[in-house]
């Protein structure tokens, strides 16, 4: 019995020797799990959108940036009336009698704009307007206005419009030059007519150039964001999650003509400075820097002894112009202007577009790795500093053709189986001549849009810069198509 108990106590005793160790241990191995797995809820670094849900914060973002920019993007219908000179055939002639020369077609456009003032200014692409007898601009609570195109900028794809109407919703400017590469960001438009339509991305990159026709002498440094843009976006709004403008959606980059991924804005800092001089000026007042410039690549910085990547080198300047009397040199290397550290071509570009000729900025430079800073008074691309008027640049465009014009009479219009067109009277040393046109040619259209008046050569031009296309016929019933640039 004494064995019994003996042992009996002994395992009773050990019992509860192990349960008050494992009470113990797993209490310890409880707390670790809790301080290895468990936030710090004093930690200094919190989330950007103020929320203890992320999902949630961004959610509330996007809806009010949505519901923000959707009442003020507007979709944006254009017509026009094209021409289009059909080829002689004397064969159909001889069986079936005098055939018409010319084919007129009504083309239709869609677009996107943005309105940017409660006074009915809706800023666009150049692209979704260009060449427009008719501008239809509709609401999103479907009211609908007629159009009237105040300006345009071929080298930045932007386009100002107005309709007639006070306390619309407008878009407030954001500043695109303190976008970051990953921020979210909204794309607001019309895609394939499907009004109001927003999608969601990031952004992706800064600065891409290459994508807009280079014989405009393009202005590019494009945002580039995966929210998803098709036909129908361009003119539309690319904003922030506080609903700002940052950006106009101008072109995607596609296989197929839809969206794949890569779509490009225009951003704001240069849509603000376009608008404001269509504004006051009636056309862009464009400024130089006055240098012939490339991007640093390793090769390069190797050649030229340059022990930073970052920059732009000078391997050329322009005789009197902005850069050579501020005193910078070839070879230098440019890394700010103002206080904007610049790291490309596109982006000096960017910068520059946002001055008019006569402006003063500050320039940062690289001499022999030694950082040098000058002033440089901006010039226009002929060296001067002098602002021009809308009517100026029409004018210099028209006499640029260097002929007199008249238009053509019923009879003459009837012999030739045409509806319009306005005849070259005489010629002098102009690009008309240059190209090899004739006295005596009748212009039909420009750019496949219908020439009647003479007054139409002067509209067409106006806002035109780049190739031109001019068809016609001359008096004897043949037909000839010239392009050059303007």
């Amino acid at each position: 019995m004494k064995k019994l108990v003996s042992t009996l106590a002994v395992a009773c005793f050990g019992g509860f020797v192990a349960l008050t160790s494992a009470h113990f241990l797993y209490n310890n191995e409880s707390k670790n799990v809790s301080q290895v797995f468990q936030p710090n809820q004093n930690s200094k670094y919190v989330l950007t959108t103020g929320a203890t849900n992320p999902l949630a914060g961004l959610t509330s973002d996007f809806t009010m940036a949505a519901e923000k920019s959707v009442n003020s993007v507007v979709h944006i219908k254009t017509t026009s009336e094209q021409v289009n000179n059909l080829n002689y055939d004397p064969f159909a002639e001889w069986f079936f009698g005098p055939q018409k020369r010319q084919q007129n077609y009504i083309q239709q456009g869609s677009g996107s704009g943005v309105i940017i003032s409660d006074d009915g200014y809706i800023v666009t692409n150049n692209h979704v307007v260009a060449g427009a007898d008719k501008i239809e601009v509709v609401l999103n609570d479907r009211r609908t206005y007629v159009g009237e195109i105040i300006g345009t900028d071929a080298s930045t794809d932007v386009a100002l419009v107005k309709i007639k109407e006070k306390g619309l919703p407008f878009l407030t400017y954001g500043n695109s030059d303190a976008v970051k590469v990953g921020e979210w960001a909204l794309a607001v438009g019309n895609p394939f007519n499907l009004e109001s339509t927003v999608t969601a991305g990031i952004i992706s990159a800064k600065g891409r150039n290459n994508i807009l026709d280079n014989n405009k002498r393009p202005i590019e440094s494009f945002i580039q964001t995966d929210a998803a843009v098709n036909p129908g976006n361009s003119g539309g709004a690319l904003v922030n999650t506080n609903g700002d403008l940052i950006g106009i959606n101008t072109a995607i980059a596609s296989n197929n003509g839809a969206y794949q991924g890569y779509s490009f804005a225009v951003p704001v800092n240069i849509v603000k400075k376009v608008v404001s001089d269509i504004v006051e000026f009636g056309t862009v007042q464009r400024a130089y820097l006055g240098v012939n410039i490339q991007d640093i690549d390793a090769r390069l910085a190797q050649e030229k002894n340059i022990k930073q990547l970052n920059g732009i080198y000078v391997k050329g300047l322009t005789l009197g112009g902005s850069a050579q009397d501020a005193g910078i040199e070839e070879g230098d290397v440019i890394t700010k202007i103002q206080d904007v550290t610049v790291k490309s071509v596109s982006e000096l570009q960017e910068q520059i577009s946002k001055y008019r000729p006569g402006d003063k900025i500050n320039t940062t430079v690289l001499r022999n790795n030694k950082e040098l800073s000058m002033e440089v008074v901006l010039k226009t691309l002929d060296n001067t500093t002098r602002l021009i008027k809308k009517s100026e640049i029409v004018n210099k465009s028209v006499n640029a053709l260097g002929a007199d014009f008249y238009e053509v009479d019923n009879a003459e219009l009837t012999k030739l189986r045409i509806s319009n067109g306005v005849k070259i009277g005489k010629l002098s040393n102009g690009k008309l001549a240059q190209v090899g046109i004739k006295e005596g040619f009748i212009i039909t259209s420009i750019d496949k849009k219908k020439v009647s008046k003479v007054e139409d050569i002067t509209t067409l031009l106006s806002n035109k810069s780049g190739a031109i296309l001019v068809e016609g016929f001359y008096p004897n019933g043949s037909r000839a198509y010239y392009g050059f640039e303007l």
